[in-house]
């Protein structure tokens, strides 16, 4: 799977964790909500010594896969902690759409505890004895997007989140302004599953709530274009975009330069 490293050195020359790259490490972590066993995925580096920011990586419909894990291990590579989220439970992944739709449905149908299944990863990565839980961020894919987007909404201690070709969904009343960090969009502007109406509406939704909104739409980009295997689900709305998965990926890197 290729992913973005073009940016990867010159980043990490700027955060002030820069130490020799030693070897990433990785483990998988049991939790739970209720009754549900949840396993997410910890990486780190050896390099770093004492407590470093946490980032929160919440996976695409398809379930906890090891496209998401990368990106974990790409942020880990980085100096931060970072915790690949379990969103389904049961170690559920699939390639099938119909499938991850309904896993997906099952899981965003019930808003409250959609919710609070996304505050317990966060809440596990926060408890972690490497963790700076003074800096923390929570970036999604896809239905990840949405998640962090919820996990804003309900006002969690999170200093940005990032969405990458998220659903933008939008917030119940006035809850955008339970949010005091960064909000960080990476879309694409030729996601045929998000319409221009539903942006401009998240958009409004933003600006009246007074929120911290940076928003960036890349022309031509279809849904999933972060994903290097976008295209191998049979949807013609999923396409990788090297240009714009660079580009987002260089954005995210420079908000954390900045808030933490």
């Amino acid at each position: 799977m290729k992913l973005p490293t073009l940016f990867t050195l010159a980043f990490a020359a700027c955060l002030s964790f820069s130490g020799a790259m030693a070897e990433v490490r990785s483990t998988p972590v049991a939790y739970k909500d209720g009754s549900e066993n949840l396993t997410g995925y910890l990486y780190w580096n050896d390099a770093v010594e004492g407590k470093r920011p946490g980032v929160l990586v919440v996976h695409e419909w398809w379930g906890l896969n090891d496209y998401a894990k990368s990106r974990a291990e790409q942020l880990a590579e980085l100096g931060y902690v970072a915790f690949a989220v379990d969103m389904y439970g049961g170690d559920k992944v699939t390639n099938h759409p119909k499938q991850a739709g309904e896993w997906m449905k099952a899981t965003t149908s019930n808003l409250e505890s959609w919710r609070r299944r996304a505050q317990k990863g966060l809440s596990k990565l926060s408890s972690l004895s490497i963790t700076d839980k003074s800096r923390l961020a929570a970036i999604g894919y896809c239905f990840g997007g949405a998640t962090v987007m919820q996990l804003a909404y309900a006002g969690a201690d999170l200093d940005a989140v990032v969405s990458f070709h998220g659903s933008l969904p939008l917030p119940n009343g006035n809850e955008a302004q339970n949010f005091n960090g960064r909000v960080l969009i990476e879309h694409g502007n030729a996601d045929a599953f998000v319409p221009p109406e539903r942006v401009e509406a998240f958009k409004a939704a933003m600006s009246d709530a007074g929120a911290d909104l940076v928003f960036h739409g890349h022309d031509g980009a279809r849904h999933s274009f972060t994903n290097p295997d976008a295209g191998s689900f049979g949807i013609d709305n999923l396409k990788y975009d090297e240009a714009a998965d660079e580009a987002s990926w260089r954005s995210m890197l420079q908000t954390f330069n900045e808030i933490f």
